[in-house]
């Protein structure tokens, strides 16, 4: 196990109707004046809005608003916030909402209180300071809502990209599963499948002796598996939704992260298919998982294997260990068929003519060096395909792309 720092000082409210104690807690971490920040359309009609409106007047806390967040947020809304904390005097960021309300709360937090450009951030500079911000969760997926990071999509090049730093771990976050349970199954699946991706990211690790950090990746894997499928027969499990909740924060603080490498490839892989279509995070991570995994997985085909055996139920094959590794890679796509996801890129709207675009944007784009590093490194010979090129196992994006037949009947 690597020598480790661990900062994790989210209060967490859980539990039903918590929401209303949103002004309690704004006024308990030195919030004087909010900026209410939200995407619109179910936290509006649902009336959480004014439940939060209510309690902020409730304790008598001035607050300005700022709607409008997409998923897969953008800057552009970014700049709008930072400009209306600065001209309103604001002091703490209230996100309500699920993953990309909360990283675009975390950005103009960050940008408010410094000098430059809040891209910085997004192009490797750590995040030391920032307002407070705290969350009422509507979507569990992201796992924003316990973590030090943040994603954006910059318009300018329409590069999406991520930002740390323990400045903009939530100082709150109130977390009632109830509002979980108005989520479309399908919004349900895409935050259950980033959930198991959170996961599967750091048990790839090339760090040896971490059987503590296995262990409890393990289980929460094994809860997804339990609970997903029982919350997509039933948007109303009030209980399944409550441990989904609660493991979907646990997966990304990072808890089960500690001392050891991680390996965070297949996510940037999939920053680029949502940013260039626009598709739902969990969606592209559903296809790109099991894609990367088969690609990487001889780099250390024991670990693939020990995850299919004591997760997915496999039968250890010693004399070819791969046969398992490839059992369980196998296990996690079609659990996530079976609640919804996609298989093929071209249920996203992927095409294969922008594949070398992706490529570029991927390795080359917003000053990276060429190629991604995590579980192994990927460089731009593993990441592009050319016509006629030739290749000692299929790139990740052929991989992709793998059956084009069906690929091309998707499309149509």
């Amino acid at each position: 196990m690597d020598n480790f720092n661990f900062y994790s000082p989210t209060y967490f409210a859980f539990g039903k109707d918590r929401e209303q104690d949103a002004g309690a807690l704004v006024k308990r971490f030195g919030g004087s004046k909010v900026l209410i920040h939200y995407g619109g359309g179910s936290v509006v009609r649902s009336g959480l809005l004014d439940r939060v409106k209510a309690s902020l007047n409730a304790e008598s806390i001035p607050y300005v608003e700022l709607g409008g967040v997409k998923p897969n947020p953008r800057s552009g809304l970014v700049y709008q916030g930072i400009e209306l904390c600065k001209r309103e005097g604001v002091d703490f960021v209230l996100a309500v909402g699920g993953g990309s309300t909360i990283d675009s709360s975390k950005a103009i937090a960050a940008g408010v209180v410094y000098d430059g450009d809040f891209w910085d951030f997004y192009c490797g500079k750590y995040i030391d300071k920032a307002l407070p911000v705290g969350t009422i969760l509507t979507i569990t997926a992201a796992g924003s809502e316990g973590s030090p990071d943040s994603v954006i999509t910059n318009e300018n090049g329409m590069y999406k990209r991520g930002a740390t730093g323990d400045a903009i771990r939530p100082k709150f976050s109130i977390l009632n599963p109830a509002l979980t349970q108005t989520l479309p199954p399908y919004q349900t699946a895409c935050g259950i499948t980033d959930i198991m991706a959170h996961l599967y990211e750091r048990y790839l690790t090339n760090t040896k002796e971490v059987e503590v950090t296995d262990r409890l990746t393990e289980a929460l894997l094994l809860t997804m598996i339990h609970e997903g499928p029982r919350v997509i027969e039933n948007p109303d499990n009030y209980e399944a939704r409550a441990n989904i909740m609660w493991a979907g924060m646990m997966a990304h603080n990072n808890a089960v992260g500690v001392g050891r490498s991680q390996d965070w490839t297949s996510h940037d892989i999939e920053h680029e298919l949502s940013a260039l279509y626009d598709c739902a995070h969990g969606a592209g991570l559903a296809v790109t998982l099991p894609a990367n995994f088969t690609y990487v997985m001889h780099h250390d085909v024991m670990r693939f294997a020990k995850v299919a055996v004591r997760v997915w139920g496999c039968q250890m094959d010693f004399d070819h260990p791969e046969v398992t590794a490839k059992a369980g890679i196998e296990a996690l796509r079609r659990f996530f068929i079976s609640i919804g996801m996609p298989k093929y890129f071209a249920e996203l709207g992927a095409k294969e003519e922008d594949i070398p675009k992706l490529v570029n944007s991927l390795c080359r784009g917003n000053g990276r060096p060429g190629c991604l590093t995590g579980f192994t490194t990927l460089n731009e010979e593993d990441c592009a395909t050319k016509p006629g090129f030739q290749m000692r196992r299929p790139n990740i994006w052929k991989r992709f792309f793998w059956n084009i037949q069906t690929l091309r009947s998707a499309t149509r």
